[in-house]
């Protein structure tokens, strides 16, 4: 099964490269026949680790290998290649001469490098073999080495992922699991050290090589579990390039008929780059040790308590002397790197230095923006409160903001020197920038806040001065009212933002914000008369009402109208509602633009007079149009619009609906009124009584007689005209009723009469009979008194609301109130 794997050198010691053997080599396995379905795997590490031993145990190959009987020497020279047997699909190991080898010399590496960069080049899989007791070794572990070939493949070739197999042989007690950490961390190190080329400058190595790790047993010590380790690894390579498998993702794979030509360029590439000539072995030691004392030194200031205090102390608050504290701890450890590289060579040295420099400075450069931090956050609170206490103080606004604001920024700057580290120049300007920021931010906060309460108060002091007057104006309703309006809102807005504009002068804003701000304060004012107009304007109906029963109730001394019957009813009810009419004229618009309208003109035309004098012909047909059906005032825009002309006309329909009732009441009073004092019969009937009562006068002048007894029956009817209140039953006219019921109180009456009378004549009289007399007289004293207030007698109960009481000596009457606004009782004169 041996023969089956074709070993052949590929190149030999001397660098020239087996192109006939190659070409025969894939003959033999068939290899331009696998298309893309193989496979290259390579080992490499140090001379005589048992590298041919490992291939040909797990691929089935027959590598020569080293005789330990012999000593130890070199076997394998120049690169060999083989068919691994029994593994699918096909691949292919690859041989490299070892590293280190006493053959070559110490500073004969050239060789091994460019094997190195060549297997890494044309393998889908590199097996680095190291011995177990290696690790952290630098050329046990082909850490130089592989930063070499590291640094060249990226300019070479193009990102292709190779799977990088670290093999550790005679492994230990050591658990795998805390090596590999380790291994993976040096790698890293070395990927992350070389100087890559700009296209690959932030290239992770994820994207060149997948890392992994496997340990196997003592070939010579622990031969049975060094071969069942082995079996279990061989598994591992059966279906390496399927998806996930362990030959990576074979981006960029060359076809295998293609393989020996591409061999052939990728050798000649790297056998005449001359980057491949490196520094000697003694620059590898000096890199290696200057990266370990770096490195220990870094570890030593991580665990600094001194270090640790002033990182634990600045997290709290600002630290004092932070900068000159820091830098001592830097410049003692940088110091002691400097004594323990003092004999390695300069330039690696230098450079170590630098590296860790710039590695400390990272770890410290958190707790100096911390510091910073601190200090803009400390300068900002000093800002706050100083602003503040200024403020309250009485200090200009502008003028506190400048003075707190050089304060506070003088102060940080202050610390920021303080803070300054002596290794670094680093820059706090971005701070600094973000304090101005902050207070400028916080300033304007303040002064918005400041301004919205002065605003507040003016728009209170505009209120105030404002809606009571102008309700009062509105409530008078007068031909004056708007401009009287007018001329209130120009004053109040002018003293307002005379008094305003003193205010803000100490905020130093531009010229535009304070018009702005002006402007809006004369808005509002505006808006106030205006929403008042439009309150004012929703109860403009009772307003009418109200205006209409104090000018119809009362003459122009304001005392109540007494319906006598000489009044011109007429006349007053067109006054009244003329004046009503006028309230709705002046409700109708807001007219604080001083323009022209039409609408009391055509309000009074439309309504009061009853005729349409605002009419619109067509040209075609002559038709009068009525200018209150409409939803919109001629020469008054909507915006302006309280009432509309449609709404007018159904206000007045409301209107005079709702005081018809009282001009009925007047005339009725003053019907009631001329009944009542119209006692004497007609002139006429006076001549006919004189013409054909002669005789009987003549009579009586002759019989003096007759006149007692006709003066006796007089005394008699007065007496029972004011017992029976005769005239109070017929104040409204003979009814039926009031017939029916002087009829029933007729003898009663006469008979109560007689017996007072009767009483009196014997000078007894009783005290019920001097209650009911003293009673009859202050009726017939009220009922005769009660014709000065016809209107409260002339109109019928059933019409007219009356507040009636009884009393001990009668019933008293109380004429109706006549006025919503001032309602006046008037209560009839009473006798005791």
């Amino acid at each position: 099964m041996a023969d089956d794997c074709c070993a052949t050198q590929l190149i030999d010691r001397n660098g020239e490269f087996n192109v006939a053997g190659l070409e025969d080599f894939m003959k033999k396995v068939k290899l331009a026949q696998c298309g893309l379905s193989y496979a290259v795997v390579a080992v490499m590490g140090p001379q005589s680790s048992g590298k041919s031993t490992l291939l040909n145990h797990l691929f089935h190959t027959n590598f020569r290998e080293m005789d330990a009987y012999r000593g130890r020497s070199q076997t394998t020279k120049g690169i060999w290649i083989a068919h691994c047997v029994g593994i699918d699909p096909c691949t292919i190991a690859m041989d490299l001469e070892g590293t280190d080898g006493r053959e070559r010399g110490e500073d004969d590496t050239t060789f091994e490098k460019q094997s190195a960069l060549f297997a890494l080049a044309i393998s889908d899989i590199v097996l680095i073999n190291m011995w177990c007791h290696d690790i952290g070794r630098e050329h046990a572990a082909n850490k130089p080495l592989l930063k070499t070939v590291f640094q060249v493949m990226m300019r070479l070739f193009s990102p292709r992922k190779t799977t990088l197999l670290f093999v550790i042989r005679d492994k230990t007690k050591t658990p795998l699991e805390l090596l590999e950490p380790f291994l993976r961390e040096d790698i890293q190190k070395i990927w992350d050290a070389v100087r890559k080329p700009e296209e690959h400058k932030n290239t992770p190595l994820s994207e060149f090589f997948n890392v992994d790790v496997v340990a196997l047993s003592s070939y010579e010590e622990k031969e049975e579990n060094f071969k069942e380790e082995v079996a279990q690894l061989r598994q591992r390579f059966f279906h390496s390039i399927s998806p996930g498998g362990l030959a990576g993702d074979r981006q960029g794979v060359v076809p295998a008929s293609g393989f020996s030509f591409s061999a052939r360029q990728m050798w000649k590439i790297i056998k005449e780059n001359k980057d491949l000539d490196l520094p000697a072995h003694k620059v590898m030691v000096a890199t290696v040790r200057c990266e370990e004392i770096a490195s220990e030194k870094f570890k030593q200031l991580a665990s600094d308590e001194g270090w640790l205090a002033l990182e634990n102390a600045v997290h709290t608050g600002s630290v004092a002397g932070f900068g000159k504290k820091l830098s001592s701890i830097l410049d003692a450890y940088l110091s002691a790197y400097d004594m323990e590289s003092a004999y390695f060579e300069e330039g690696v040295r230098y450079a170590k230095r630098q590296q860790l420099q710039s590695k400390l400075l990272d770890f410290v450069y958190p707790a100096y923006t911390t510091m910073i931090g601190n200090l803009r956050s400390e300068a900002l609170e000093k800002f706050k409160s100083r602003l503040e206490h200024s403020l309250n103080e009485g200090e200009g606004f502008a003028a506190a903001v400048h003075d707190c604001t050089h304060s506070c920024m003088l102060e940080f700057d202050q610390g920021c020197a303080d803070a300054a580290i002596q290794q670094a120049n680093w820059d706090a300007s971005k701070a600094r920038e973000k304090l101005k920021r902050d207070i400028d931010a916080h300033v304007l906060s303040v002064r918005s806040a400041k301004l919205s309460e002065l605003i507040g108060n003016y728009e209170k002091k505009l209120s105030a001065a404002l809606s009571e007057p102008v309700e009062s104006l509105f409530e008078t309703g007068g031909k004056d009212t708007w401009t009287s309006i007018r001329k209130l809102l120009k004053h109040e807005t002018e003293v307002a933002a005379s008094e305003f504009s003193s205010v803000i002068a100490g905020f130093e804003l531009d010229q535009d914000s304070i018009i702005k701000m002006i402007q809006n304060l004369r808005d509002y004012a505006r808006n106030v008369v205006e929403k008042k107009a439009r309150e004012e304007a929703g109860k403009v109906l009772i307003g009418m009402k109200d205006r209409f029963s104090t000018v119809f109730n009362h003459d122009y001394d304001s005392m109540p109208r007494v319906w006598t019957g000489k009044e011109d009813i007429r006349a007053i009810t067109k006054e009244a509602r003329s004046a009503s009419l006028k309230l709705l004229s002046v409700m109708a618009a807001i007219r604080l633009d001083e323009k022209p309208d039409k609408i009391e003109r055509i309000l009074f035309s439309s309504l009061m007079d009853g005729a349409v004098t605002v009419s619109t012909k067509s040209r075609d047909i002559g038709t009068s149009t009525d200018p209150l059906a409409s939803s919109t005032w001629e020469e008054v825009s909507p915006k302006d619009t309280l009432i509309t002309p449609v709404q007018c006309k159904s206000l007045w329909r409301q209107f005079k609906s709702e005081t018809q009732f009282t001009v009925t009441q007047a005339i009725s009073a003053q019907e009631a009124y001329k009944r009542s004092n119209n006692w004497l019969p007609p002139p006429w009937a006076i001549v006919a009584l004189i013409v054909l009562g002669f005789n009987e006068f003549m009579l009586l002048l002759k019989n003096p007689l007759y006149l007692l007894v006709l003066f006796v029956v007089f005394l008699l009817s007065k007496a029972l005209w004011i017992q029976m209140d005769i005239a109070g039953e017929f104040r409204n006219g003979t009814q039926l009723a009031g017939l029916l019921s002087i009829s029933s109180r007729f003898f009663p009456t006469v008979m109560n009469l007689l017996r007072r009378l009767a009483e009196e004549a014997q000078g007894h009289p009783t005290p019920q009979a001097s209650g009911q007399s003293g009673s009859a007289v202050s009726q017939g004293f009220r009922h005769q008194t009660h014709p000065s207030n016809p209107l409260s007698n002339s109109i019928p109960e059933s019409s007219v609301s009356s507040n009636i009481s009884s009393s001990d000596d009668g019933v008293e009457y109380l004429s109706p109130i006549l006025n919503r606004r001032r309602a006046t009782n008037i209560q009839e004169p009473e006798l005791s």
